[in-house]
């Protein structure tokens, strides 16, 4: 029986695997989560700051994750076919008259 690898161990695993200018990047995303952690901490109950003062690139990401959500990939199915199921009862419609 394998002993399976804990998250820390499967991230150094591939760490290790990646060219050095892999692991700036990793470390320039690291430092992005810290630093709006960081904002996150600072601003505390002062939420009412402009959206303009968001990094654009985690808004990006942020988006993206949304986007390939299970939830909203299912939401968008269920419109495509509610959609297809609208045209096809105008469609049955038109033939009935």
């Amino acid at each position: 029986m394998s002993k399976r690898l804990t998250d820390r161990e499967n991230l150094l695993h591939k760490l290790q695997q990646m060219t050095d200018t892999e692991v700036e990047d990793v470390l320039d995303y690291v430092s992005q989560l810290e630093r709006a952690k960081q904002r996150q901490s600072e601003r505390g109950g002062r939420r009412d700051r402009k959206a303009s003062q968001h990094n654009p690139t985690t808004d990006d990401e942020l988006l993206m994750m949304l986007s390939t959500a299970y939830e909203n990939r299912r939401a968008c199915q269920v419109f495509e076919w509610e959609s297809i199921r609208r045209k096809s009862e105008i469609k049955a419609g038109n033939y009935a008259s």
